[in-house]
């Protein structure tokens, strides 16, 4: 399982900064403990890659990113997260997709549909900001009025396992002038960081800083234990002596005593 991580280079002569990320190991994680097919593990890859991308800012370790799908396609929406310390987590709505699970590389118009999306910054107890747009790219431009453009690619096999899952995020400083940045035709992200580097016209490019990434969630047996407390005496009265809780962020089940 690949080490995922987030490379943050620096083009001096075209003043641009340059994101790479990796997260094929917490896609795969996560795709495990949804028991997702192929395609929903893809598309998951996918947005895991995205968040990524766009949580390199955030000021502390508690704050997070998270980026949330609805689509009208098969796959039925996606919710995503990524904290400032790294941690990934996230979901599919639909697990399972029978009608492309096996056939190859799926057609992201097919499962996605129309879709739309919401990307909060929250910090502990409050919401620092939100923004709504069509696409990744929408919200970086019209809602960040930010000269940037990102590319991601992930890849899985019929067996749903994910191959490789990585990103980029090109960004042009505001004092870099008018010209805007122009991706090439072709572009492998499943190559190396320096190869892409070199593929979009910044080999001399400086890395300024590494930070890992990695599978992370926020849920335990504690807060498993809070949920059930939550309900009316008369509500635990109908449950047996003990319940399985499962994180629908996540994917793990913890077997909790009700005391019935």
């Amino acid at each position: 399982m690949s080490s995922d991580v987030r490379e943050e280079w620096y083009d001096a002569d075209s003043k641009t900064a340059i994101t790479i990320v990796d997260v094929a190991g917490a896609a795969q994680r996560l795709a495990e403990g949804h028991l997702c097919g192929p395609t929903s593990a893809r598309f998951l890859a996918e947005g895991l890659v995205e968040v990524s991308l766009v949580s390199g800012e955030l000021g502390s370790a508690e704050e997070t990113v998270s980026l949330q799908m609805k689509c009208k396609g098969p796959l039925g929406g996606m919710n995503v997260e990524c904290s400032g310390d790294g941690k990934l987590r996230g979901y599919t709505e639909k697990k399972i997709l029978d009608e492309f699970d096996g056939l190859g590389r799926a057609d992201a118009r097919k499962v996605v549909g129309e879709k739309q999306i919401q990307v909060t910054r929250s910090a502990p107890g409050k919401i620092l900001s939100q923004a709504i747009a069509t696409n990744i790219n929408g919200y970086l431009n019209q809602s960040l009025q930010r000269n940037a453009s990102i590319k991601v690619w992930a890849e899985t096999s019929d067996e749903g396992k994910v191959l490789g899952a990585r990103g980029v995020m090109v960004e042009r400083m505001p004092d870099a002038g008018d010209k805007d940045f122009k991706w090439p035709p072709r572009l492998n992200l499943a190559a190396s960081s320096r190869t892409i580097l070199k593929a979009l016209g910044f080999a001399q490019a400086e890395l300024k800083k590494t930070s890992p990434l990695q599978f992370g969630c926020r849920c335990g047996m504690e807060r498993a234990k809070a949920m059930l407390g939550a309900l009316s005496e008369e509500e635990r009265k109908g449950l047996p002596a003990t319940v399985d809780v499962t994180c629908h962020m996540c994917g793990r089940t913890y077997m909790v005593k009700t005391g019935a």
